[in-house]
């Protein structure tokens, strides 16, 4: 290839599976004529762009979890963008106030509840009630999808109640806090746990898949309920998100930048919410059918910089509780 072929280019590091995304990379090349390279760094991300520093060939720097691409901007491998596009659809609480990061779809954390209990509303608060004990299932509290939510739960109640709602949901696990989210589901089926908290795009896989199928056997088994923290008057529902930045020395920073417009299209977003079963950042896309049967998403105004803010104080925490153990 040559170096002005390989300009053209726009390169992805991902820490996400690439096929996740490839039918919207697709996409935008066949509308472009950009292509898009990527490549996958299941781990070390950061480092490796680091040690690559001004010769490195990313153009862009996607992962999930909030967490993640903070550590990207404070390790200086990101840099700011200017893009009307960009700021007047993705809300200022899901992007860097300097715009260093942008948020591409967003996740969710639900409640997965059996079909045969009678509730219809939660708050995460609610998890640590007694009513529980013995009833609830999550993965675990050191996954980054759960200290994100711990983070949230200290930024509204504070550290020493969030102790004290951790140490509750504990005492109400119905087993140990481990595995993955569709293993939450599968426990419910199994009647080892009425309740856990779980993403909600994991259901729209799960209830799309297969009749007679393990993962149609587990979503069939759930309803999905969005719970809210208590004092949140806006009533919204804590979420993560998958996102992306520029690098910092992208070499074709015009075309990341344009793969970046593209990705909170109208036609790209639907392609997030039909394909992946995430819940797109516009307001104005059609969504899988399975995720619409959960009702609206409100969303917690509260800025991901500052759950983020909190994510070492949370990670402290569940190891202070015990909460893996």
């Amino acid at each position: 290839m040559s170096a002005a072929a390989a300009a053209a280019d726009v390169n992805i590091y991902t820490t996400r599976e690439p096929k996740l995304i490839q039918p919207i990379l697709d996409q935008f090349t066949q509308d472009s004529g950009i292509k898009v390279n990527t490549v996958f760094v299941k781990d070390g991300l950061l480092e490796r762009v680091k040690a690559e520093g001004d010769k490195s060939p990313a153009d862009i720097l996607m992962t999930v979890d909030i967490g993640n691409l903070v550590d990207l901007v404070q390790g200086g491998v990101t840099q700011p963008v200017s893009s009307k596009a960009l700021n007047e659809v993705i809300p200022a609480n899901l992007r860097g106030a300097d715009n260093q990061w942008y948020a591409l779809s967003l996740r969710d954390r639900v409640a997965y509840v059996a079909n045969d209990v009678d509730v219809s509303a939660l708050t995460y608060e609610s998890l640590a009630d007694p009513k529980w004990k013995g009833k609830v299932c999550i993965r675990s509290g050191q996954h980054p999808y759960n200290t994100a939510m711990i983070s949230a739960m200290i930024a509204h109640n504070g550290l020493q109640a969030t102790e004290t709602w951790l140490r509750g949901v504990k005492a109400n696990l119905g087993r140990k806090a481990a595995g993955g989210d569709r293993d939450v589901a599968r426990d419910i089926l199994g009647g080892i746990c009425d309740v856990g908290i779980a993403n909600a795009y994991y259901v729209g896989h799960m209830k799309n898949s297969k009749p007679g199928t393990d993962a149609r056997k587990w979503g069939d088994a759930i309803k999905v309920i969005r719970p809210t923290f208590a004092n949140d008057k806006s009533r919204g529902t804590h979420v993560n998100i998958s996102g992306a930045s520029v690098a910092k020395y992208a070499p074709n920073k015009d075309g990341a930048v344009k793969l970046l417009e593209y990705l909170v299209s109208e036609k790209a977003q639907g392609l997030y919410a039909n394909a992946n079963y995430e819940y797109p950042v516009r307001s104005d896309v059609k969504l899988d059918p399975v995720v619409a049967s959960f009702g609206p998403l409100t969303v917690d105004p509260l800025p991901l910089t500052e759950i983020a803010k909190h994510r070492k104080q949370a990670s402290e925490l569940v190891d202070k509780v015990g909460f893996d153990n």
